[in-house]
């Protein structure tokens, strides 16, 4: 059986950076509200925003994989 290399994975990819760069935009958009707060909340807001990114991930990698952003029920 040969392998048969698809668009979806070069296209996820791009997908992913394109989430990484619009994700860091937003959160550098918000530098001068959040370097107001106290160091807490900001360490607080930071850890949020460095993690919230990856959500999107999952389905996006599935449907790379699969062609589908479900996993089969």
């Amino acid at each position: 059986m040969k392998y048969q290399p698809t668009w979806r994975k070069p296209a996820g990819m791009g997908l992913i950076l394109l989430l990484i760069a619009i994700w860091a935009v937003l959160v550098a958009s918000l530098a001068g509200i959040i370097g107001d707060m106290a160091w807490p909340l900001q360490a607080v807001f930071y850890l949020a925003a460095g993690t919230i990114w990856i959500l999107p991930l999952k389905p996006l990698l599935r449907w790379m994989e699969t062609g589908r952003f479900k996993a089969p029920s």
